[in-house]
Parts: structure tokens; C-alpha cells; sequence
């Protein structure tokens, strides 16, 4: 045999073996969602849903850990001026956008304005104490506020303090395209489907991120997405159905994480928001108090969640140093049906209700027609899908809409926008002078003796004003494959993936 026969066949030998080899396998970790998300711009959205795309796509200047205190995030520290007025924050050096644009104070810059400044923006009641933002240096900015806020800095920590490219920013369809700094980077999404995220390489913080790629898969029905969890379609969901916990303990395969979450459910009701016709009987804070006289939130507790939630009367869960010790009021079907006939309601009287398009919620909407119907109420449940319940609320296309909020760590970020008159998210469009003079005091405060009297008269006040029907607070129940190594339940509910890993 010459040299290059020999050659060759060294060389197909080698060709033959690499064939065989099996080719680098990409690591995907799949995560099931009760909704699909809103769009997918922190300054336009208001899903709970979106906000654990967010929480891969799009980097913070600031972030919280599973104790729910600040830490940094891309603001590496800050500093408070004596008189509360002013907020110093040094960023990170080396940042860079997904599309290669430069994150610097500038950029940081550009998204608090933008924050403030856009229109339909969500986040401006949230950060409106910023009367300014100065650029000082490329790796500083100074937050100039109109009067103190003790929020702010927590607001920070979500979609208010995510940070975006601003060229992609400027963009008409940034929605459909997002760009941002975080571990993962927008790959596709398909309506009702999936959204899919890849790696970004060139991440601050890559070596604390494992996967290749984060699929996000909006299940509503929570019975279909632990289905799919025990057939290992999925890898991790969230919002377990309570009737669903002891399938999954039982399951050799399956890990349960669950912790005592900061969010409510309830009802709004629309007072004042589009088209409300002049005699609308939930004008009057009557009929609004009668309907919730008529709920028996134990008795809702144990039949739709096995006695596993907590009945609310306040956007001020449990966990919360700021919860107010408030007794929920038992149900009283006489009380309701005397406040309708003060009110001089003709009963029945038929109400319409927003109902997301999942069984847990038709069944709370079931369950909540038997009880209001024996004080006069008829109700009608129009369910609909989650996004679209959400967009037909803040336009006002509604009467009473069965909604809630997943909570905040600083009790602000629960209820100003909610209640306040100039709130982004009070879709009601509730207004009371007084309550909004004691959500602003709370607001300038950093005294937490000094806060929880304020919210206390807030809270007490809502018993009779009832915009809100306050109806439970939800613990968060997650369900994972036991391969998932490294998952930390925080209150907020949201799932982080630093740290996470799929065991071979």
C-alpha cells in the first residue's frame, strides 16, 4: 500500500468515526405558563405571564433575591441623598444590548424617560415621583424626584427598571421584536403557542446561565400542564392547581416547590372607566359592598382550592410586614340584600363578569354565581382569554371583571396604581381624595412605623368604597421534573434561571 493509500484510509477511517459521534445536543428547558403574555415590552405590559419572560429577556438596574431585598442588578450600587430627593446609582461597564448596542447611563437614561414619557406607558404611576434623570458620567446616573419615594427603588427591581435597547426601542414593533440585555435574547413567538428565547454569549454574567434555549409554552388549563409535566413535554411549570399537589408529591419523578406568594384575586369593578351608563348600579359603593356581603371567601377557599389559599379583604397578603390585621367579614346575605334595597336595586339584578378562560377560574365564577345569586345578583360569566380580558378592563369594556395582581414587595407597588385616582391600572377609575392623599404620604415616607397607619386607613376605607373585591391570596405551587437542579421559589412567583440545571 503507498503512503496515500495509507493516507486515505487513515483519513475515511477517521471521517467513518466522526459520523458516528453524536452531535453536541442542545440543552432547552421547557416552561409551562398559565396565560400566554401580553406584548412584550416592560413598558406596555401588565401580565403576571410576561413578567417571567421578562425576567430572562430583559436585565434591571436593580433585581430582589428570594428574601425579596434589593440586590444589584445592572446598577452595581446606589446612594440616597440625606433628604430622600435624590437617587445616585454606579452601573455595570461592559454591558452590551442584544443587537450589540452599549448599555450606559445614557441608555439608562432613554428608559426611564421612555417609562415616564410613552404613551399607554403602565409604569408612569409607578415611578412618578422622577422629576429627572441627569446623566453624570457614562456609568452614572442621578434619579431627581419630586418628593421622597420609598418605593422606587423596589419599582426598580421590575419591568419599571428594565432596560431595553434604545435604538430597537424607537422601533413601532419593538413589541413583536424585543431587545434587551438579559441572559437570553428574543428568538420567535407564535400567538397562543410558544416563545422561544436563546442564549445571548456575550452576557455579563453567562457562566451563572446553563441553557441554550428557554421555551415558554401558555398552558390555561393547569390539569393539561401537569399532564404534560409527568409526560415530560414540560420541565417546569408554575400555578399547580391545588387539587393537583398530592398527584405530584405522589409522583416519583416530579419535585413540588410552593411558597407563601404576595399576590390577590378579585373583582374589580368598573365605576367610571369608557362607556358606563349613568345608572349603572355599581356606581354606588352600595351595591359594590352588597356584592362582596354575598361571597363566603372560606367556604370559596375550600371548595375550589382544598383549604390550601387564604381569604383576602386587602391587596396586603399575609407575608407582607404591611398586611393589616382585618378580619375578612363572614359572609351576610341579609346585609347585601339590605344594602341593594337602600340603594333602591330591583333585584334580580343581572350583573356581567370577566372570566379568564381556565377551568380554575370558571369554577371560581361558578361558584361565585350560586352565592350572589341568593342576596339578588344574576350573574353572567363571559370568559374570555386572559390577554384580552386584560385589554377589555383598561379600556372600560366591562361591568365587573375577575382579575388580580401577583404583589409586590413594597406594599406601593400593590395598591397605588390600582387605587389611586391617577393610577395606571385603576381600570374602575375609583377616585377618593382622601384615600389618595394617604397613599401619597405612604409613598414619601421610609418609616415604616409611619406607612402602616396610612395604609391602615386605606384598607379600612376600601370595606365600604369596595372597588376592589378582594377574594384570596394565592400561594405559589410549582411543579418541576426532579432532573431540574438549582430551582428557588421566591414570593414574587416569578422563575429566575440563574443557577438552574437539568440533571443528565
Amino acid at each position: 500500500m503507498t503512503m496515500r493509500n495509507s493516507l486515505l484510509t487513515v483519513l475515511g477511517s477517521v471521517m467513518l468515526l466522526g459520523a458516528t459521534l453524536p452531535a453536541h445536543s442542545e440543552s432547552v428547558l421547557r416552561i409551562g405558563l398559565g396565560a400566554d403574555p401580553d406584548m412584550l415590552d416592560p413598558h406596555l405590559a401588565r401580565t403576571y405571564y410576561g413578567r417571567f419572560v421578562f425576567a430572562s429577556l430583559c436585565d434591571r438596574l436593580v433585581d430582589v433575591d428570594e428574601h425579596l431585598k434589593v440586590v444589584p442588578g445592572l446598577a452595581k450600587d446606589w446612594a440616597w441623598s440625606d433628604d430622600g430627593k435624590t437617587l445616585t446609582m454606579n452601573l455595570r461597564e461592559g454591558v452590551t444590548f442584544h443587537d450589540g448596542e452599549k448599555f450606559d447611563a445614557a441608555a439608562a437614561k432613554y428608559n426611564l424617560d421612555r417609562a415616564l414619557t410613552l404613551k399607554g406607558s403602565l409604569r408612569k404611576s409607578e415611578i412618578s415621583s422622577i422629576e429627572s434623570v441627569e446623566v453624570t458620567s457614562p456609568t452614572q446616573i442621578v434619579l431627581h424626584l419630586k418628593t421622597p419615594d420609598a418605593a422606587l427603588l423596589m419599582q426598580l427591581t421590575d419591568r419599571a427598571g428594565a432596560m431595553m435597547a434604545p435604538e430597537a426601542a424607537k422601533k413601532p414593533d419593538f413589541a413583536a421584536h424585543p431587545v434587551c440585555s438579559g441572559p437570553y435574547k428574543f428568538d420567535s413567538r407564535v400567538s397562543q403557542d410558544r416563545i422561544v428565547l436563546t442564549r445571548f454569549d456575550n452576557y455579563w454574567n453567562k457562566d451563572a446561565y446553563h441553557f441554550d434555549k428557554i421555551i415558554y409554552l401558555p398552558i390555561p388549563d393547569a390539569s393539561v400542564r401537569l399532564a404534560n409535566l409527568r409526560a415530560g413535554d414540560l420541565d417546569l411549570t408554575e400555578g399547580i392547581a391545588a387539587s393537583d399537589v398530592k398527584t405530584v408529591e405522589a409522583d416519583s419523578k416530579l419535585a413540588l416547590a410552593k411558597v407563601t406568594g404576595l399576590g390577590y384575586q378579585g373583582i374589580t369593578f368598573n365605576i367610571n372607566n369608557g362607556k358606563v351608563p349613568a345608572n349603572d348600579p355599581f356606581k354606588d359603593a352600595r351595591v359594590r359592598e352588597a356584592f362582596s356581603q354575598a361571597i363566603d371567601r372560606d367556604a370559596l377557599n375550600q371548595v375550589v382550592f382544598e383549604g390550601l389559599y387564604t381569604p383576602a379583604n386587602q391587596a396586603f397578603s399575609p407575608v407582607s410586614p404591611y398586611h393589616v390585621n382585618l378580619p375578612v367579614p363572614p359572609r351576610d346575605v341579609d346585609k347585601a340584600k339590605a344594602l341593594l334595597k337602600a340603594a333602591g336595586v330591583t333585584t334580580p339584578l343581572t350583573v356581567n363578569l370577566l372570566v379568564p378562560n381556565n377551568p380554575t377560574s370558571q369554577q371560581v365564577g361558578q361558584v361565585l354565581q350560586a352565592m350572589v345569586a341568593e342576596a339578588g345578583f344574576t350573574l353572567n360569566l363571559q370568559m374570555t382569554e386572559f390577554a384580552t380580558l386584560l385589554d377589555r378592563q383598561q379600556s372600560g369594556d366591562y361591568q365587573l371583571s375577575f382579575s388580580g395582581w401577583s404583589g409586590r414587595p413594597d406594599p406601593d407597588g400593590s395598591i397605588f396604581g390600582f387605587i389611586n385616582s391617577k393610577g395606571t391600572l385603576n381600570d374602575g377609575r375609583y377616585s377618593n381624595a382622601q384615600v389618595d392623599e394617604w397613599l401619597t404620604q405612604a409613598r414619601q415616607s421610609t418609616d415604616q412605623a409611619a406607612r402602616q397607619p396610612l395604609y391602615e386607613k386605606v384598607v379600612k376605607q376600601l370595606q365600604t368604597d369596595m372597588p376592589i373585591a378582594y377574594l384570596y391570596f394565592e400561594p405559589r405551587i410549582f411543579g418541576l421534573n426532579k432532573s431540574v437542579q438549582g430551582f428557588k421559589p421566591y414570593p414574587d412567583g416569578i422563575v429566575r434561571l440563574a443557577g438552574l440545571t437539568l440533571a443528565k
